[in-house]
């Protein structure tokens, strides 16, 4: 519970002046999934052509968020809450600085996504949810997990012991498998031009 003597300080810079330097209207780009589905391949893909065109981003990835800011959290239900609840405030402080943030989280509960999307401001949560059904994840299997969860070494894996909540009404719903990363990855870039994120290509 927050101190009431805790009191949010309103600067003479706010969201809009900083969003209006950079050309672009700040969004939270969250990349939801299964594991090996490919969030993170198709979120550093978007953030390589945002970066093209001189857009102002910032991309926090599970794995990497987990050295620093969550790595005295564990796996279970309580501490992936945490995580997301953590991932969700550092996401909108840095839209307050009018960045595009994209994140990459299995995140599968459908409560802590719509969390993350009731601390926004309208139109702010773009929920992207990479479609992969699950034998196709198994047999990627970049990291050897589902290897080690059939095993018996590792417990409470989403998908396999552990629930992933599908997206009812994701804004862009991308069929992760049969198609390249290029082909993945403006999808997104398409929605971002089309819905007014992003400054005109000239």
């Amino acid at each position: 519970m927050r101190n009431e003597n805790v009191v949010w300080h309103q600067h003479g810079v706010d969201k809009s002046i900083r969003s209006d330097m950079k050309g672009q209207k700040p969004c939270l780009l969250w990349f939801t999934g299964l594991s090996a589905s490919g969030k993170s391949t198709v979120a550093s893909a978007v953030e390589v052509r945002l970066a093209e065109r001189l857009h102002h981003t910032y991309l926090m990835d599970g794995d990497n968020v987990r050295y620093g800011l969550c790595s005295d959290l564990g796996f279970g239900k309580g501490d992936r809450v945490e995580n997301i609840r953590r991932v969700g405030e550092v996401a909108n402080l840095m839209l307050d600085a009018g960045l595009i943030v994209l994140t990459a989280f299995i995140s599968p509960f459908k409560s802590n996504r719509k969390m993350i999307r009731d601390m926004l401001v309208g139109g702010e949560f773009i929920e992207v949810y990479i479609d992969v059904p699950l034998d196709v994840c198994e047999k990627r299997d970049p990291k050897g997990l589902y290897k080690r969860v059939r095993e018996g070494e590792l417990k409470n894996f989403t998908g396999i012991d552990s629930p992933y909540e599908i997206p009812e009404r994701p804004e862009i719903r991308i069929a992760n498998h049969g198609i390249s990363v290029d082909v993945a990855a403006h999808q997104v870039i398409d929605y971002l031009d089309a819905h007014g994120y992003l400054k005109p290509v000239v």
